[in-house]
């Protein structure tokens, strides 16, 4: 891998100037195949494509960075982002080194090789790199580590209950919640979960206990939404690269996918360490808006009622009765979708 393919998906903000007497303006820079592009975040716009062998920084040492497009220009991009600059310094050597220099090649691609070893291990510290790599996963990406840390997980649940009818439901649920474009998909299981989780690619994962338990969908309904508020505040593709790896972690963010054996035990760290609950305030904002009682959930989170007393007397709709979760049909149906 070349340090070219290396950062191309870098991207950040910075301050752009088109001459010298002109104003700065904020610009998003991202790499292109052999150019930075600079483009208008607001309109998605390219305003400047900046050859990447002629970049050159005008302040070494000095922070913000100042670059420019050429040893001549009045154009220049101010940076402070330590990871973009990291990279320019880098794919600019990297791409001087692959020039002709008779006599100083091994020398300039050995001093290459350091440069880039000494940026990874000062500006990539692991925290930094998961953040940044989970940012610019796309949608697809993280559907797919997503189904690969719910196979992950069957090992200890079994597969997820499919009787068709269930699923139906399953999805009429989803959409009552959510949306119904928004993508999410709730998956039930036997055992080994508490209550919920959620996994990448907006993936919901219920205990079968919160269907076959209960008289009505209120508590599963309530599981589901706060997982997904969680997952909203955390994104739960943090805790699984930091199960997989700074290694595993690089090489998604390289490649676009992870080694095969990096979600291998993620189940178990799952299962024993769930996500805390959003605060009282936020679910009972969250359930309000979503049409959904918040007494059936807190008696379930702690059937004492002592830590969910708030959302129990806070109740938005504790005088007034909510629409229906889902039509009786729908749940008889839900209830019955781990048996075939």
């Amino acid at each position: 891998m070349t340090a070219l393919t290396k950062y191309q998906k870098l991207e950040c903000s910075g301050l752009w100037r088109e001459n010298a007497g002109g104003q700065r303006r904020e610009v998003i820079a991202n790499f292109g195949d052999t150019s930075l592009i600079l483009s208008d975040p607001k309109q998605d716009m390219a305003l400047a494509h900046w050859s990447l062998p002629a970049i050159k920084r005008l302040n070494p040492g000095e922070m913000p960075a100042l670059f420019a497009p050429g040893p001549d220009e009045g154009e220049t991009l101010e940076v402070d982002d330590a990871e973009m600059i990291a990279a320019l310094e880098t794919v600019h050597a990297a791409i001087r080194a692959a020039s002709p220099h008779p006599g100083r090649l091994r020398n300039s691609l050995l001093g290459v090789m350091a440069i880039g070893v000494l940026a990874v291990g000062v500006f990539w510290l692991p925290d930094a790199l998961v953040q940044h790599t989970a940012s610019f996963l796309p949608r697809p990406t993280r559907a797919e580590i997503g189904r690969a840390a719910l196979a992950d997980l069957t090992r200890l649940t079994g597969q997820p209950c499919k009787a068709k009818s269930g699923q139906a439901a399953l999805t009429k649920l989803s959409g009552r919640l959510f949306g119904p474009d928004s993508g999410v998909e709730i998956v039930v299981v036997r055992t080994a979960v508490a209550q919920a989780q959620s996994l990448p690619g907006r993936l919901v994962v219920l205990s079968e206990s919160l269907l076959a338990e209960h008289d009505g969908p209120e508590a599963a309904a309530g599981f589901a939404l706060a997982a997904r508020i969680t997952a909203e505040m955390k994104d739960p593709m943090l805790p699984l690269l930091h199960h997989a790896g700074i290694g595993a972690t690089f090489r998604l963010l390289t490649s676009g996918a992870l080694p095969d054996d990096a979600i291998a035990g993620y189940a178990e760290t799952l299962i024993e360490a769930p996500q805390a609950p959003p605060s009282d305030a936020i679910l009972l904002a969250r359930f309000e808006a979503a049409g959904l009682a918040t007494t059936p959930y807190a008696h379930v989170r702690d059937p004492s009622g002592e830590s969910t007393l708030h959302l129990i007397e806070a109740d938005p709709f504790s005088n007034v009765v909510p629409a229906a979760i889902l039509p009786d049909g729908d749940w008889v149906s839900l209830q019955d979708i781990c048996t075939r």
